[in-house]
């Protein structure tokens, strides 16, 4: 994924059903209190040092409220701000920017938040070919906005569904009858293109993905020493994905052992909100 692919027509639905569950019939307060053409200015300013991700949608929220609004950054998705940063400046409509502050700065905050814990992962691994990978343990709904969120703080995309990439499972592989029998069931129809990953949680296990020729095989709350033997065995046929209990003080013990990827769901299940504070003028 890339910000190219930040797409809002898919992202309009989210955002739109957000609008409605955040204003519903109207910003009561708001409306009540605020000449409906009285403009004034806010800006947004970094409260922690940190990644910024997702000011294209914090403007598509405004934007939406009130189309004539100007719109200026003074950094870009990927910057990296320290506190007290400058990060925007909006001028406006009063009512607007009062009724889409919190909409806003809740997708902000949280991809920035995002953005932020990987790269402090992606910058741990600093000398390592290893990459950090995501998962799917996104809020639902917020998949695509919490990936974009990953790539732009250095981390790698992995299946964005289960649409785009073969992950066979634990549970997959009981139904199956083994891995051997579970791969060469796959393969029999799986579209072109389409990569092959297989879980694993023993050395025999790893054998077995090997043998049955798939593209990435994860190991799977193994230790360290597991891990390292794993590679040797697997010896580049494959990519190596390292999965579980995978924090920051263990990463790089993890890189060490030659895995190719590191995934870890924390990344967007476990992610602390980016602190940012929006201040409009009296």
């Amino acid at each position: 994924m890339s910000k190219s692919e930040l797409n809002f027509e898919e992202l309009k639905s989210v955002i739109d059903y957000a609008l409605i569950e955040d204003i519903g019939s109207g910003d009561i307060t708001t409306n009540l209190l605020i000449p409906i053409d009285l403009q004034t200015k806010a800006t947004m300013i970094a409260k922690s040092a940190g990644i910024i991700a997702g000011l294209d949608v914090a403007e598509y929220v405004f934007r939406t409220l009130s189309p004539d609004i100007i719109w200026k950054v003074f950094v870009n998705d990927g910057a990296k701000v320290e506190k007290g940063d400058l990060i925007l400046e909006i001028t406006g409509s009063y009512r607007a920017l009062l009724t889409g502050e919190r909409l806003a700065l809740n997708f902000l905050q949280r991809m920035s938040g995002i953005a932020t814990m990987t790269a402090n992962f992606v910058n741990a691994l600093s000398g390592y070919k290893t990459k950090i990978l995501d998962t799917r343990k996104t809020v639902p709904g917020l998949r695509l906005l919490d990936k974009y969120a990953v790539m732009i703080g250095g981390g790698t995309n992995h299946r964005i569904g289960l649409y785009d990439m073969v992950l066979i499972k634990d549970n997959h592989i009981k139904v199956a009858g083994g891995i051997s029998k579970a791969v060469a069931q796959i393969k029999k129809s799986v579209p072109d293109g389409i990569k092959i990953e297989v879980e694993t949680t023993t050395i025999e296990e790893v054998k077995e993905a090997l043998a049955a020729g798939v593209d990435v095989i994860m190991l799977d709350n193994m230790t360290n020493m597991s891990m390292a033997d794993a590679v040797k065995i697997i010896n580049g046929r494959a990519k190596v994905e390292a999965s579980g209990n995978m924090t920051l003080e263990r990463l790089k013990e993890v890189a060490a052992t030659g895995v190719d990827y590191i995934s870890i769901g924390a990344l967007t299940h476990s992610v602390v909100a980016f602190d940012i504070s929006m201040n409009i003028e009296s």
